[in-house]
């Protein structure tokens, strides 16, 4: 299992893959909304926010989130650091509900080029 330094480094990453992204992927980034990724397994949710092409000011809470963001993302520790890694295919996982996302629809649609 996947520990909450591990799921930081991977949405840390993620963040870093953003920033360097091109073209479409670039343009997909550059949404502003909150987000948030809840860690099943850990009972633990990362709020941050997508700004500028990069995940920033990302704190990690206990339990449920609060308040819904934007975006939020649901899932295990494991599948996030290996979607990040490359090692799971995100249509696999959300195709198999491994992997949640609720955002509103125009949003989607920008964020499956990044995902």
């Amino acid at each position: 299992m996947a520990t909450i330094e591990e799921c930081r480094a991977a949405l840390d990453q993620l963040s870093r893959n953003m920033a360097q992204a091109e073209g479409e992927v670039r343009a997909a980034a550059a949404l502003d909304r909150s987000l948030s990724c809840r860690i099943t397994d850990l009972d633990v949710t990362f709020v941050g926010r997508l700004h500028g092409g990069a995940i920033t000011d990302v704190v990690a809470l206990p339990g449920a989130p609060r308040d819904k963001a934007q975006i939020r993302l649901t899932m295990s520790g494991d599948d996030l650091v290996a979607l990040v890694g490359g090692e799971l295919s995100f249509a696999k996982a959300w195709g198999s509900g491994r992997v949640r996302v609720h955002a509103p629809l125009r949003d989607l649609l920008h964020l499956r080029t990044l995902l």
